[in-house]
């Protein structure tokens, strides 16, 4: 039986439409539609237990999530109550069980923010730079220890932004943008490249991940190995909707100087910089390709609302 946290979200609805509902139980606070056998667990609570003697993966998809402008008096507390100590809880009582693997779907954000000026990151990095991003690095260090001292394998999968139909946020406020058929500043911006994944391609990666041997204890970068520029991805974006591109060659430096003024330095650095990954190890480990590719992937996201 697998077991899966995080159901409701983006990924794990995805998620849900390609697990046998007969072999899977959801952890969560609400039961959703559907044959799915249900317990109630609160990541938050550190004292909440589950029965897990039937379960043999635990796919575990819930945190809390990184939030833009993020004004809790105390963020990096509140994101290791949930992802670090709730995280270590889950998995220590899935050892404790006898779950043979655990598969944690962690963050890019591990290895850092920008890969401007570098080499894409590789799966040995760890260089958090935001509280989110430490304390999920800081959950998959206690996992790996708690992996060699109970035997229980750990599977760990960084994704950067990962897209899809149904997606929210940044992604899909430029998919609207460019269906508006509105000139946009973004031509110049095309020496950057951005590594995306497709929800799709993540939750193949997730479905090799559950009996793979070679996926034991291994750290996984995902993405749908192909970069973009941001002149690329709002090209694509437009030819998947049927639109015509009309992109405006506004300097990237004015940008850069647009947002220092506005207090919007982050905002222009994901917009003007790189953020890639290097997925050599994932497919070389794991025999894996993504099946889908970056089109197929911005056509099936074309219907964002």
């Amino acid at each position: 039986m697998i077991a899966i946290t995080g159901y409701s979200g983006f990924v794990g609805t995805e998620l849900l439409k390609k697990i046998n509902t007969e072999e899977c139980v959801l952890l969560g606070r609400k039961p959703i539609m559907g044959s799915y056998k249900h317990q109630f667990f609160d990541l938050s609570n550190p004292v909440q237990n589950v029965d897990l003697s039937r379960v043999k993966v635990l796919i575990h998809c819930a945190a809390r999530v990184h939030i833009m402008n993020d004004n809790s008096a105390n963020p990096i507390d509140e994101f290791r109550a949930v992802n670090t100590k709730g995280t270590l809880n889950l998995a220590t009582q899935a050892a404790q069980a006898g779950v043979k693997r655990f598969i944690f779907i962690s963050t890019i954000k591990v290895n850092g923010e920008s890969t401007t000026g570098r080499a894409p990151f590789n799966e040995q990095e760890n260089v958090p730079e935001d509280p989110y991003g430490v304390s999920k690095a800081e959950a998959e260090q206690q996992l790996l220890v708690l992996g060699k001292q109970t035997g229980m394998e750990i599977v760990i999968i960084r994704p950067p932004l990962v897209y899809g139909k149904g997606v929210k946020a940044n992604f899909a406020s430029l998919m609207r943008l460019v269906n508006k058929g509105l000139p946009l500043p973004f031509r110049s911006i095309n020496k950057n490249k951005r590594s995306l994944v497709s929800v799709y391609n993540l939750v193949d990666l997730i479905k090799v991940c559950v009996e793979h041997p070679n996926a034991a204890n291994q750290v996984f970068l995902v993405s749908d190995d192909d970069d973009l520029s941001t002149a690329e991805m709002v090209q694509l974006m437009a030819k998947v909707q049927g639109k015509s591109n009309l992109a405006l060659p506004v300097p990237p430096a004015l940008f850069s100087i647009s947002g220092a003024m506005l207090g919007k330095k982050q905002v222009v650095d994901r917009l003007i910089g790189s953020l890639q990954v290097d997925i050599s190890h994932t497919k070389n480990t794991l025999n894996w390709s993504p099946p889908y590719s970056v089109e197929d992937g911005f056509k099936l996201s074309a219907k964002i609302k």
